[in-house]
């Protein structure tokens, strides 16, 4: 084997550079800023410049929320580097990384020494600046360019108005669809040719959705004017983007005859000829580790244990839903047999218990109510659902027990309880100081990110409220009770119930009136918890000290007046007023009666990070009374002051 192996990573690596070298592509526009001024070589501003877009392209730190946008900074604030990269959504990861690091090499030479710039190539988008740079909604630099290789259309102003209209329907899609706040469509050009027009429309994932909207909608005035008359095109600006034409450029089977198409046509050549080699060699060397393999004893299968802290760890997958099932009896003798002395507490879906295992392992006990009309298979398909949702913000399922009229889910252990134990406590509100509640704050929106973008599922939690947000020992947030959940396909963004469940004061107005819900209904019921954390005071029994008042209305009159700072929890009086002053706009924010003006869990997340320099304005929040046409018997009441202690229940998912 080693003989083979360095010729043959050799070898393979003189394909890998061949292959590179047919992809390499040249930029499409730039940009240099010479506003911002200039900086010398070997300064502190170039050494944070290059440091910056080094971790931009190669780092996997947190501020990368989402492959395809990376956003960095690095240096102090007199030589500060604020750098964004952005890949088209439909590419694959590893030619983002390509095209980014193509464009931090090349962006250097373009524009030496000057402190802001911006280029773009057909796959990314790459710019730095000594200013911050997120969200904020900037339309110039612009770059619009025809496709050169393309014809001249036969109906100008008609075509001009189906691009356009092209463009208009999908700025709804772009804005609110996905995180990558990108879309992509075909259309049948308006003329005999029958030819397929390809189109892309993307905004920068920390652009809230009014920003975004907005950034599209003036690209779609620029249209007529920038590539009149021919068959592609495409505008550019620093937050958004768009791009059409005949060829598919976003589809591996583009048309070899575009320049596009020629440079597939190149690389498919060098790969026709190395590729069929490599393979007989590839073929070779399997054949040699398969002769090695089968002389040596097979491993043994390992089964589920609950019992070890290293069986289920994170991103694992689950072989089977069988490999999750525990024994009935290991779970009765960790509980005492149930006993009440174990007990934690009793919600809407079960007694909770707490449990330890022989070997000393800390375990919550969730007993579902003998009355439930699960199925057995039903019952399995749930419980795997949960325990693929793998994020340290959320309550870790371990198992389940499925025996006789048994049902038992059994999760990690949370020793502080609920979050509403401390915040709503005069007394226990005092252990949480102004940087644990952010903490709280910013790891209850990485939580739901994941559930809203990130998981193999959408997932709408429906029920985000302080009493299902729990605190480990190191008071780390992690959402719980998904027993009213709902489960969206992918592209899926909207969806409308006939049974309204939830906890009133938490449901977005939309929801609780006419059962129409979206991602932007747990972003509602955020904004809330946000603001009940700031204030120490709950939505549904807020008051000031002159009278009772609705939290989100005071909180708006108090912002408007510039005296936000007086609903602040008095035990914050020390806090950054920067920080909290930040919270309460976002909370503001989230709360939103249109929904379109709400941010989604990405953008949040970046404003929750402190690297968006400018924030949107909010407006009067959504402020409504729960219509008499509602059935409250299909809406919890929040009794969590004097409810169940610990809160983990099976998520109840519907797919649509």
């Amino acid at each position: 084997m080693a003989l083979i192996s360095s010729p043959l990573l050799f070898f393979l690596s003189t394909v890998f550079v061949l292959i590179s070298q047919a992809n390499a592509q040249s930029s499409v526009s730039h940009f240099c800023l010479y506003d911002q001024g200039n900086y010398s070589t070997r300064s502190p501003y170039e050494a944070n410049l290059d440091q910056t877009l080094s971790d931009l392209v190669y780092s996997t730190n947190e501020t990368n929320i989402k492959d395809g946008f990376y956003p960095y900074s690095y240096g102090l604030v007199s030589d500060r580097v604020y750098a964004i990269g952005l890949c088209r959504g439909d590419i694959k990861e590893d030619l983002c990384h390509n095209c980014l690091n193509d464009s931090r090499i090349a962006l250097k030479q373009l524009c030496p020494n000057q402190k802001e710039a911006i280029v773009w190539y057909d796959n990314c988008m790459l710019r730095y600046s000594n200013r911050p740079l997120l969200c904020i909604l900037e339309n110039q630099p612009a770059f619009s360019q025809w496709n050169n290789s393309t014809q001249n259309v036969s109906n100008v102003d008609g075509y001009s108005k189906v691009i356009k209209n092209l463009l208009d329907g999908m700025i709804s899609e772009a804005a609110s669809g996905n995180s990558y706040k990108c879309a992509t469509r075909t259309l049948v050009a308006p003329d005999s040719s029958n030819t397929t027009i390809y189109a892309h429309a993307q905004c920068t994932p920390d652009l809230v959705e009014t920003d975004c909207i907005a950034c599209l909608k003036n690209i779609s005035g620029q249209i007529p004017q920038c590539c009149l008359g021919k068959e592609g095109g495409r505008y550019y600006t620093p937050s958004c983007n768009f791009r059409y034409g005949t060829n598919a450029f976003f589809d591996l089977t583009a048309d070899a005859s575009s320049p596009e198409g020629k440079q597939r046509s190149t690389t498919r050549t060098v790969i026709i000829i190395i590729v069929p080699t490599v393979i007989i060699t590839m073929i070779i060397v399997i054949s040699i580790c398969i002769i090695l393999k089968v002389r040596r004893p097979r491993d043994k299968v390992e089964t589920y244990d609950i019992s070890s802290s290293s069986s289920y760890e994170a991103g694992d997958e689950i072989a089977s839903v069988e490999s999750l099932q525990i024994d009935f009896s290991t779970i009765r003798d960790a509980t005492d047999n149930f006993s009440d002395a174990f007990k934690l507490g009793k919600g809407g879906f079960g007694t909770v218990y707490k449990g330890k295992l022989s070997n000393g392992r800390e375990i919550a006990v969730k007993r579902l109510s003998k009355m439930s009309r699960q199925g057995d298979l039903q019952f399995k398909n749930e419980v795997m659902l949960v325990a693929k949702l793998q994020h340290r913000n959320l309550v870790r399922l371990l198992g389940f027990c499925l025996e006789g009229d048994e049902r038992l889910l059994i999760y990690e252990f949370v020793p502080n309880r609920s979050l509403d134990r401390y915040i709503f406590d005069p007394m226990k509100r005092a252990h949480l100081d102004w940087e644990r509640r952010y903490k709280i704050i910013k790891g209850i929106a990485r939580g739901l990110l994941y559930l809203h973008e990130d998981s193999r599922l959408r997932i709408i939690h429906r029920d985000l409220k302080a009493g299902n947000i729990l605190l480990d020992a190191e008071m780390n947030p992690k959402v719980s009770d998904f027993g009213m959940a709902r489960m969206f396909v992918l592209d899926q963004t909207e969806g409308n119930t006939n049974r309204i469940v939830g906890t009133y004061g938490y449901m977005a107005p939309e929801y609780a009136m006419f059962g129409q819900f979206s991602v932007k209904s747990d972003v509602f019921s955020f904004g809330v918890l946000m603001l009940e954390i700031l204030t120490g005071q709950k939505i549904t029994r807020f008051h000031n000290e002159e009278n009772n008042e609705y939290l989100l209305s005071y909180a708006w009159k108090v912002w408007r007046e510039g005296t936000a700072s007086n609903i602040i929890d008095p035990m914050l009086k020390d806090s950054p007023i920067t920080e909290t002053m930040r919270c309460i706009n976002i909370g503001l924010l989230c709360v939103q009666e249109n929904v379109a003006e709400r941010p989604d869990m990405t953008s949040v997340v970046f404003m929750l990070s402190g690297n968006c320099n400018t924030l949107p304005v909010p407006t009067q929040p959504a402020n409504f009374m729960l219509s008499n046409d509602i059935s409250t018997t299909l809406i919890q009441q929040d009794n969590s002051s004097s409810g169940t202690k610990y809160e983990v229940s099976i998520t109840e998912l519907y797919p649509r």
